[in-house]
């Protein structure tokens, strides 16, 4: 562990984003529960009536960016 901490903070970022990338879970490694489940129904719902309301990444970006 000591070790870890005498990485900088982008080494380490760096290199748990090296250990994400290994990772390629399931949908049965990550289940959800049945509210997730319906939060997600009724997203995906709310898009198909209306794919016009979606922001584009961009812009969400920007905007946190902005912030």
């Amino acid at each position: 562990m000591d070790r870890l901490r005498r990485l900088s903070v982008a080494e380490r970022v760096q290199l748990a984003q090296d250990i994400w990338d290994t990772l390629e879970p399931t949908a049965e490694d990550l289940p959800l529960t049945e509210e997730q489940k319906e939060i997600l129904d009724r997203r995906l719902a709310e898009h198909e009536a209306g794919p016009a309301s979606a922001i584009p990444w961009e812009s969400v970006k920007t905007r946190l960016e902005s912030k």
